[in-house]
């Protein structure tokens, strides 16, 4: 199956923009020793999209996706993944 994801061009002047599909659900559970983060199908597409706009070249070390607890993504921890260096 190819699934073709439009990822928005990274503008190192503007940040991240972020386009979320409809109905999207993201939920993390956090403990000890793992970390589970459950989507349903627009998630997962609108996780893709995000992380592949952090992997853009203009996308610096350091840029984040930050998602905000209950509200992005249903836990009661905030979500923040960032770009390492390569």
């Amino acid at each position: 199956m190819d699934v073709i994801v439009s990822v928005p061009t990274y503008d190192p002047g503007r940040g991240l923009s972020f386009v979320w599909d409809d109905g999207f659900e993201i939920a993390m559970k956090v403990t000890n020793v793992e970390v589970t983060i459950t989507a349903n199908s627009a998630g997962l597409v609108t996780l893709a999209r995000h992380l592949l706009a952090l992997a853009q070249d203009s996308a610096r070390p350091g840029t984040h996706l930050h998602l905000t607890a209950n509200q992005e993504v249903d836990s009661s921890l905030d979500l923040v993944i960032e770009r390492a260096v390569d």
